[in-house]
């Protein structure tokens, strides 16, 4: 089963989104920010999927995503944003750093299962 981290500063939306995809029967970790983040994705070299919010204290999810890619080299995990955020300029921002989805919150479930299928089967 693919690793999945996900990142957010709100315990509720991470507690959320592990327990919903752990029930789906995903392998799922969690980071309390952008810069938590980085240090898992460096020590885990199996994780094939980040979950990530944008807006987060210490280091924000695209800041995080663009290491990911340019510090990391890491072509082969895929990212994808949950976020309150839904402003075309950032949008494009995460484009450029290769995030393959942008979910807008409130977390709906099916919405991420279907992403999450697609990007890690």
């Amino acid at each position: 089963m693919a690793k999945i981290l996900v990142v957010d500063d709100s315990s509720t939306v991470r507690n959320e989104v592990v327990s919903y995809l752990k029930g789906k029967g995903y392998s799922v970790s969690e980071a309390v920010d952008g810069k938590d983040g980085l240090d898992k994705i460096k020590s885990d070299g199996e994780l094939k999927l980040i979950i990530s919010d944008v807006n987060m204290p210490n280091m924000d999810g695209l800041t995080m995503a663009e290491k990911v890619r340019s510090d990391l080299k890491n072509p082969g995990v895929n990212i994808i944003m949950l976020t309150t955020e839904n402003s075309p300029a950032m949008k494009e921002r995460g484009k450029a750093a290769g995030i393959k989805g942008w979910i807008v919150k409130p977390f709906n479930g099916d919405a991420i299962v279907g992403a999450v299928g697609k990007l890690v089967s």
